[in-house]
């Protein structure tokens, strides 16, 4: 899973935010699927440009894992693979180590089912198994737009039409997966603004607490009748 901490107020964030459209439309590690996702933070919102996607949860993850990995303070454009890798996208050699590293990690199995979309509520079934043998892992479920597009008026970006991929609309816990067992439950919940069920994909992944690793995830896209 690949995570893109963002703002639409910042001016060196727009071919970070490209180039997660690329992965997510290439695939280019063969053998394993990239699931990606758009988090916008709300630390840029008061240089001009209030982010329409941005939320204040999502500022407090990006800490959470500037806390876990390390990191002095956060930053934009930031890229973290599988809650426990810093990626340069400037840097090649190094991105192929990391997606290498990440495709060979085992991981959790994860399923995700039934999802429906009616209005603005967002409905499904998630499943995990075999849990980490050390200690329970928290099971979330994003909820985020296929693709969004920001005509930008103030701030860095100001003039500039931003175009998004895997935009976070709702993220939740919903749960705990328990060391050595399984989960199974039912979710449904409001997301900001109605959506358009071809333009949306639901994300579930199992991460140890505290921003940890993510040790299984599997995205779905509600059936469009």
């Amino acid at each position: 899973m690949v995570e893109l901490f963002t703002s639409e107020g910042c001016s060196s964030c727009p071919p970070a935010d490209a180039f997660l459209g690329k992965l997510d439309a290439t695939q280019p590690i063969p053998g394993a699927q990239l699931i990606v996702l758009s988090e916008h933070v709300d630390y840029w919102d008061h240089d001009g440009w209030r982010d329409p996607h941005s939320s204040p949860q999502f500022t407090d993850r990006q800490n959470g894992y500037c806390q876990a990995l390390r990191v002095s303070e956060p930053y934009t454009p930031q890229m973290i693979v599988d809650g426990g890798a810093l990626l340069k996208i400037t840097d090649p050699q190094q991105m192929g180590q990391v997606f290498q590293k990440a495709a060979a990690a085992p991981k959790i199995p994860v399923a995700i089912n039934a999802v429906n979309v009616d209005g603005k509520s967002v409905s499904g079934h998630v499943q995990a198994h075999a849990g980490p043998e050390k200690g329970d892992a928290d099971v979330y479920v994003a909820v985020a737009l296929e693709h969004a597009e920001s005509q930008v008026e103030r701030g860095e970006n100001r003039g500039r039409h931003l175009t998004h991929t895997a935009v976070v609309e709702y993220l939740k816990k919903i749960g705990k997966l328990p060391a050595g067992g399984s989960f199974d439950q039912d979710f449904q919940f409001k997301i900001k603004s109605a959506a358009d069920a071809a333009n949306v994909r639901v994300v579930a992944f199992v991460q140890e607490p505290s921003e940890g690793k993510v040790l299984g995830a599997a995205l779905q896209k509600p059936r469009v009748q």
